[in-house]
């Protein structure tokens, strides 16, 4: 195995033919690529189960373990994190690009490969692998904000599928369609599990206290909104291209608002709520009436729309809420797929004979 030192991506380059190895990764280290080379299939799939590198550049034809048949391999772990797969062939035509596809390759490079593609190629690598470690950073953040409280369960899951499909029901409307973009859509369901960060600033005994809460308790409880967005705009004033930071802190910062204007912490109204926060805090709300908590039970599916529908106009944003109900069957989907449950049509969720009136009442009022 032949390692080079630099300060870009780790690229592994797997060829059975040294000089053609050893030709790739001088390329790759003239760009600064910090390079691992291996002589065989099966010496490369135990480096990529080491986590030695998430950019893979694999000759397709060699002995004994093909390039296709290491990519398939690959694919196949259960576990680790994604890695990306580059194809190195002199093969051509139709066929071939879709066996390559079909074993999971991402992107291919011809024989004899030109210098700037390849870094062209690699850029495009390199910003894939970053996009998903930005989301298993972000991620693992707001799952180290969770764990404090243990009953969410899948809280965090449900709560960025639940606004990504309000969102992109939105984008659909003329309304938003210069709003709402694929970045946006893409931001908040990498961010909204941020919602609630802030939480980690507040005391055990108040956060994670089986009753309700007294008035004191609630002001304090209160204050996560406001740790959460200072923390979170810290993070963006000293990372300011980082665009979904902001968008974090917006959502952190309003998702307790309502549209009346009577939620905290700054008693925004309207369109003044941000957007990200009026589509999560529709989201925040459904998911808490509709998870079982030491405090209640688990409300249906058409109790908590029922209570949504009460609440538009007043805590909800009209067009989230009309979002949700044209969307609803997908809510029921998520949840029940995340539950660990095969997903229910509307119909099949029985309505109850009664139902607790406003959100607050349902101790959900934080």
């Amino acid at each position: 195995m032949h390692q080079q030192n630099d300060q870009r991506a780790t690229v592994l380059v797997v060829d059975d033919d040294i000089c053609c190895s050893e030709l790739l990764c001088g390329v790759l280290r003239e760009m600064g690529v910090h390079t691992i080379s291996a002589q065989s299939g099966a010496e490369a799939y135990e480096l990529i189960c080491q986590g030695e590198c998430r950019i893979v550049i694999s000759d397709w034809q060699m002995p004994e373990m093909t390039g296709i048949e290491l990519c398939e391999k690959v694919r196949r772990r259960q576990l680790g994190d994604y890695v990306y797969f580059m194809l190195l062939t002199s093969l051509h035509g139709r066929t071939n690009l879709v066996r390559g596809l079909q074993a999971g390759a991402d992107d291919f490079i011809t024989k004899p490969f030109d210098p700037y593609e390849l870094h062209v190629r690699l850029r495009v690598a390199e910003r894939i692998v970053s996009l998903e470690n930005r989301g298993l950073i972000v991620f693992s953040l707001a799952k180290l904000a969770e764990s404090r409280d243990p009953e969410t369960g899948a809280h965090l899951e449900r709560m960025r599928e639940y606004s990504r499909v309000l969102a992109q029901y939105l984008a659909t409307q003329p309304k938003y369609e210069h709003i709402i973009d694929a970045d946006f859509i893409r931001a908040i369901y990498l961010t909204s599990p941020l919602h609630d960060i802030g939480k980690v600033g507040i005391p055990d005994n108040i956060l994670l206290k089986p009753g309700r809460l007294t008035s004191e308790e609630f002001e304090i409880m209160k204050q996560h909104t406001t740790i959460g967005c200072n923390t979170l705009d810290a993070a963006y004033a000293a990372c300011p291209s980082a665009e979904y930071l902001r968008l974090a802190r917006d959502i952190a910062n309003s998702h307790h608002e309502k549209y009346d204007g009577s939620g905290y912490p700054n008693g925004l109204k309207g369109t003044e709520i941000p957007l990200c926060g009026r589509i999560v805090a529709l989201a925040d709300v459904y998911d808490a009436l509709t998870t079982k908590r030491v405090y209640k039970d688990a409300f249906s599916h058409e109790a908590a729309k029922k209570i949504i529908i009460e609440g538009l106009g007043s805590h909800f944003d009209p067009d989230v809420v009309d979002a949700f109900l044209h969307k609803e069957d997908r809510f029921i989907q998520i949840k029940n797929c995340l539950d660990g449950e095969d997903p229910l049509p509307v119909n099949a969720i029985p309505v109850p004979m009664s139902v607790s009136p406003p959100v607050a009442m349902a101790g959900l009022s934080t």
